[in-house]
């Protein structure tokens, strides 16, 4: 058996990001540790991930000008998230309250509801609804 256990997301800071997967995506904090570079530097490992998820997301504070330019453009312009979630309008009113900026209104698709959002550094995600467009 296989399955994708962690995603990695370039962040400029750890606790702007943690602060908002915890407190605006209602994810949880699976790990936040102290660990090492490749080459001895001190980082931390910090990983999230939706309540009851299996997949989660290794925050990673960017490394050098590389990363720190593709910060906010991982998926070079494209949705390269998707977080599905039981009760899509809930979630969109709950999200939009706490201030997620949603680039797309709701329509409704074959695989569910969507609209389409951007995470605190800019990367776009799908908000994702049951096939039943709930």
């Amino acid at each position: 058996m296989s399955q994708l256990e962690l995603v990695a997301l370039i962040v400029r800071e750890y606790q702007p990001a943690i602060d908002f997967f915890v407190n605006v995506l209602q994810f949880e904090l699976v790990e936040d540790v102290p660990s090492l570079t490749n080459d001895g530097r001190p980082k931390r490992w910090v990983v999230v991930r939706p309540v009851g998820g299996s997949t989660g997301i290794l925050l990673a504070r960017a490394d050098g000008e590389r990363q720190e330019s593709v910060i906010g453009d991982q998926f070079a312009g494209r949705v390269g998230l998707f977080l599905r979630v039981d009760d899509f309008e809930a979630a969109h009113a709950r999200m939009i309250a706490a201030g997620v900026r949603f680039i797309t209104s709701p329509r409704v698709e074959p695989y569910g509801k969507v609209a389409v959002f951007l995470d605190i550094e800019g990367n776009r995600w799908d908000l994702l609804g049951r096939a039943n467009g709930t």
